[in-house]
């Protein structure tokens, strides 16, 4: 039997087309909705850029600050986007010249974003060129500018299991705040064990809200631990030592279920990769949050030998094409930024791929936690630049900053 489809003929389809367009020509002009309720919610949540003004500055510890910010009508941002704890924001500037951006975990509640505030709470790292920046020149009335909220480390009822075990470090402390206060104002439905691990307890940021979001829901713990307590007696409800796998059996649950959530500073990550194994977790219930640039490529176990000091790069954006002289202990990211050219950038931890960029010569260096391309990125030889250290002369093409 003749299939129907293979006697079909383009001259019969043709001879319609005259009466179709008198119908078209004859019929009432119609327009289509410029704004409908789905895209009004999509622009209301994924905001090309927010823009906002520093409303509070509250002191953390001598090298920490947590920023109230607010909309600025004046600049366009009417109301803030609402979000998800857990999420990240992407702060701009341009600092001497440079373009440069950063990724901040959101430390407020999801309920304050609609009550029109967000804090990002930010700790001064040596050398870090925004921390210090901001801590620096942030105040009262500072106009900011920064990125819709972005990332993947909230909670997951579908993926994650009823309860979380977290382990944070440090500042990495912020997006377990938001977690705790969102589960404290029945806004996300898990359990939450803390363990949070400061160097003393003077170090603890964030306790007096911790103790209080303890007081308002008994679904949230929190268990601090001092990796240099001093001499003192620990007080109830802290610990002596690191995070280990011994102390999450201790804390976790008996007989159920649990994901655990990481987030804090890069040898926190490679110091719980070994306790990790022994606990024998499928890789679907360990979450972590992506922590940043890395620094000092070199020291990481799995980067090469006799790498030059320094390459040359050529980089071609739409239609402008330069070279210059770079350090391999910078990121190819940091590099160009530091030549004065944008490229699109949010995490800056290889996850978002805002920055994906087609390498057409050479060879460059990524660790292998932030390894997060597809099959088709080495196919076709495409990279992350802020996670891509170069090995070798680079001949690459990126996309305009957005």
């Amino acid at each position: 039997m003749a299939s129907p489809i293979k006697s079909l003929q383009m001259k019969d389809f043709l001879s319609l087309l005259p009466n179709r367009q008198k119908q078209f020509a004859a019929a009432p002009e119609a327009s289509l909705p410029v704004e409908d309720s789905a895209r009004a919610l999509a622009k209301a949540l994924h905001p090309k850029r927010q823009y906002l003004t520093v409303a509070a500055v509250t002191e953390r510890a001598p090298d920490c600050k947590s920023f109230t910010l607010v909309p600025d009508p004046d600049r366009g941002t009417q109301a803030l986007a609402y979000f998800a704890a857990g999420k990240y924001l992407t702060v701009y500037e341009t600092i001497a010249g440079m373009p440069a951006t950063r990724a901040y975990s959101i430390s407020s509640a999801p309920k304050a974003a609609l009550e029109g505030r967000y804090e990002l709470t930010i700790k001064r790292v040596d050398g870090g060129l925004m921390s210090n920046y901001i801590l620096q020149n942030w105040a009262v009335g500072t106009p900011v500018e920064v990125s819709a909220p972005a990332g993947n480390f909230e909670y997951q009822p579908l993926r994650d299991a009823p309860t979380v075990i977290g382990l944070a470090g440090g500042s990495g402390i912020t997006p377990f705040v938001a977690l705790a206060n969102a589960i404290a104002d029945g806004d996300e439905d898990c359990d939450l064990v803390l363990l949070y691990g400061s160097r003393d307890a003077n170090s603890i940021l964030f306790r007096e809200e911790l103790d209080a979001v303890q007081q308002r829901t008994d679904r949230v713990k929190v268990v601090h631990v001092l990796s240099d307590p001093g001499k003192k007696k620990l007080p109830a409800g802290m610990e002596k030592g690191f995070l280990t796998a011994e102390l999450i059996r201790k804390y976790a649950p008996e007989d159920a279920l649990y994901s655990i959530f990481i987030c804090g500073p890069q040898q926190m990550y490679a110091f719980l990769e070994k306790e990790l194994e022994s606990l024998g977790f499928a890789r679907k219930y360990i979450r972590r949050e992506t922590f940043g640039e890395v620094h000092d490529p070199a020291s990481l176990p799995d980067y090469p030998a006799d790498v030059p000091e320094t390459v040359q790069i050529t980089v071609t954006v739409q239609d402008t094409t330069a070279t210059f002289t770079a350090s391999t202990a910078d990121s190819v990211m940091q590099a160009l930024e530091k030549n004065g050219i944008a490229v699109p950038a949010r995490c800056r931890s290889g996850e978002c791929g805002f920055c994906h960029s087609h390498l057409l010569s050479g060879e460059v260096f990524v660790p292998k936690s932030l390894e997060f391309r597809r099959m088709a990125d080495f196919k076709y030889g495409c990279i992350h630049p802020c996670c891509s250290f170069p090995l070798t002369d680079l001949v690459l093409s990126v996309p305009a900053a957005d």
